[in-house]
C-alpha cells in the first residue's frame, strides 16, 4: 500500500477531531495560567511566555519535518523518514493533487478516516504541550533565549522520535510505525510515556543542570495567584477531553468510553489528593484540589482506553495520593523542581502507565487483561519496558542538550538578572502595574503580593508581606 492513501474522509470523525485539536490547543494557555499562578508576581509573564512561545517554536518545526519524523515510514526502529512529509509535502491541497492524478477531486490524503491534515493538526497540539510542560521545573532562573533554543532542540531530538515510537501505528500514516506501538505493544492511549514521562524526566534533568533557585528551599516561593491556578486547572480538564477522547481519532464508542474514564479518574484523584493533604497537613487546600485534578488527568491518560469504572477509580485514587506524596521528594532529595513537574507528570505518568498492567479490563476498548483480571504479567512487563525506555532516552538526550547549552550560550540568568526578577530582566515588563493601580503612588509593603519587589528601592530588596 502506498502512503498517503487517498479517499473520502468521514465527516463525523473529521468534525470531532477538528474540535479535539482545538481543545488540546486550549490546554497550553490553560497550562500557562496554571503555572503562571503558581510563581511569584515578578515571574508570571515569563512563565506564561514559556508556554506560549512553545506554540510558535514547535509549530514551525512540526510542519517542516517534525510530523514526518514522528509519522513517516520507520527508519531503524528509531524515527520516521524526515523527508517523506517534509514541509507537509503532498498533504496540502489534497483535492488538487488528486485531480491531477486523475482521481476524483473529493479524494484527499487520509489517516484512517480523517483528512491527514486534521491528524497533523491534532498531533501538533500534543507536541506543543509536551514541550511547554517542561518549563514548570525551571521557573525564575532560565534565560528565555536559552529556553527557545532548548525547546526546538528537545522537540527535534526527543519528542519527535518518541512520538514515533508510541503513536505511529503500522498502516495508518506509513507502512511501518514505531516499535513501542507495533512490536512491544505497550498501551499508551494518549501519551503517558510520550508526553508525561518524557516531559517529567526532561524537567528533572534540566532543573538539576540549572541548579537551585536563589534562596531555595529556605525562602518561601508561594503562588501569587491561586485563582489563576484553578482557572488553569479547569481549562486543562476541559481541554483534556480532546487529549484523551480525541485520541480515539473517531466519534465512536471508544471516544465515549475514554471520556467517562477520564472524568472518573480525575474526580477520584482530586478527592484523593485532598484527603492526603488533610491527613498529612491537617487541611485541604485549593492548590491541592487543582494539583489533584492535573494528577488524575496525567494518570488516566495512558490507561483511559483499557480500564473500566473500577479501574478508573483505582488509577485516580492511587495517582492523586501518590503524586501528593511525591511532590515532597524534591525537599528530601534536594532538586529544585519549581512547580512539581516531576511529582505530578513523571510520577503520575509512571503510575498510570504501569497500572495498565494490573487493572486493564477485557471489556474496555483495548480488550486487554491486566494481572487482576487474569492476564498474568504479560502486559505489565510491556508497560514497564515502554515507560523506562522513554525515561532513559529522555534523560540522556536532555542531559546532553542541557550541558551543550550551558557551556555555549548559557542556561541560567546572571545573578543580577535573577535578583531583578525574570519578567523585568528578560521581557522588560511587569505583570502588575502597582503604581498605576494606586493613582501613581507606590503601594505600602503590606499590600504587595508576597515575593514581589518594591521598585522604589533600587537595591532590589525583597519585600515580604506583613
Amino acid at each position: 500500500m502506498s502512503f498517503p492513501t487517498m479517499g473520502q474522509p468521514d465527516t463525523g470523525d473529521t468534525a470531532w477531531m477538528l474540535a479535539s485539536s482545538a481543545l488540546v490547543l486550549l490546554m497550553t494557555p490553560g497550562l500557562a495560567f496554571f503555572y503562571g499562578g503558581m510563581v511569584r508576581a515578578r515571574s508570571v509573564l515569563n512563565m506564561i511566555m514559556m508556554s506560549i512561545s512553545a506554540m510558535g517554536v514547535v509549530t514551525v518545526l512540526w510542519v517542516l519535518y517534525g510530523y514526518s519524523v514522528a509519522f513517516g515510514n520507520d527508519k531503524d526502529d528509531f524515527f520516521g523518514d524526515p523527508l517523506e512529509y517534509f514541509g507537509l509535502k503532498g498533504l496540502i491541497g489534497g483535492n488538487s493533487a488528486a485531480a491531477a492524478a486523475g482521481k476524483a477531486a473529493t479524494d484527499i490524503p487520509l489517516a484512517g478516516t480523517l483528512p491527514m491534515n486534521v491528524f497533523v493538526a491534532f498531533q501538533l497540539m500534543f507536541a506543543i504541550i509536551t514541550v511547554a510542560l517542561i518549563s514548570g521545573a525551571v521557573s525564575d532562573r532560565l534565560k528565555f533565549s536559552s529556553w527557545l533554543v532548548f525547546a526546538g532542540l528537545w522537540a527535534t531530538l526527543v519528542y519527535f522520535p518518541v512520538a514515533h515510537w508510541v503513536f505511529s501505528f503500522d498502516g495508518v500514516t506509513a507502512e511501518h510505525g514505531g516499535w513501542i506501538a507495533n512490536k512491544l505493544k505497550a498501551i499508551d492511549f494518549a501519551g503517558g510515556t510520550a508526553v508525561h514521562i518524557n516531559s517529567g524526566t526532561a524537567g528533572l534533568v534540566l532543573a538539576l543542570v540549572l541548579g537551585k533557585r536563589k534562596g531555595w528551599p529556605t525562602t518561601l516561593f508561594r503562588p501569587h495567584n491561586v485563582p489563576f491556578v484553578m482557572l488553569g486547572a479547569g481549562l486543562l480538564w476541559f481541554g483534556w477531553y480532546g487529549f484523551n477522547a480525541g485520541s480515539a481519532t473517531s466519534s465512536n464508542g471508544v471516544a465515549a468510553s475514554t471520556f467517562i474514564t477520564t472524568t472518573i479518574a480525575t474526580a477520584a484523584a482530586m478527592l484523593s489528593w485532598l484527603l492526603t493533604e488533610r491527613i498529612r497537613d491537617g487541611h485541604a487546600t485549593t492548590l491541592g484540589a487543582a494539583s489533584g485534578i492535573v494528577a488524575g488527568l496525567v494518570a488516566i491518560t495512558p490507561s483511559c482506553s483499557s480500564v473500566n469504572v473500577v479501574g478508573a477509580l483505582v488509577i485516580g485514587a492511587v495517582g492523586g495520593s501518590l503524586c501528593a506524596l511525591a511532590v515532597g521528594l524534591k525537599f528530601k532529595l534536594g532538586f529544585d523542581d519549581s512547580l512539581d513537574v516531576v511529582g505530578v507528570h513523571l510520577v503520575g505518568g509512571l503510575a498510570g502507565t504501569l497500572l495498565v498492567g494490573l487493572v486493564a479490563a477485557p471489556e474496555a476498548p483495548a480488550a486487554v487483561k491486566g494481572l487482576f483480571y487474569g492476564g498474568g504479567w504479560d502486559q505489565l512487563w510491556r508497560q514497564a519496558v515502554g515507560a523506562f525506555s522513554v525515561l532513559f532516552y529522555s534523560a540522556i538526550v536532555t542531559l546532553i542538550l542541557a550541558l551543550i547549552l550551558k557551556y555555549t550560550i548559557g542556561l541560567r540568568l546572571t545573578p543580577e538578572a535573577e535578583a531583578a526578577g525574570v519578567d523585568e530582566s528578560q521581557h522588560a515588563e511587569s505583570g502588575y502595574d502597582f503604581a498605576t493601580a494606586t493613582g501613581g503612588s507606590v503601594l505600602p509593603h503590606a499590600s504587595l503580593p508576597e515575593g514581589t519587589f518594591d521598585h522604589d528601592h533600587r537595591a532590589g530588596d525583597k519585600v515580604e508581606a506583613e
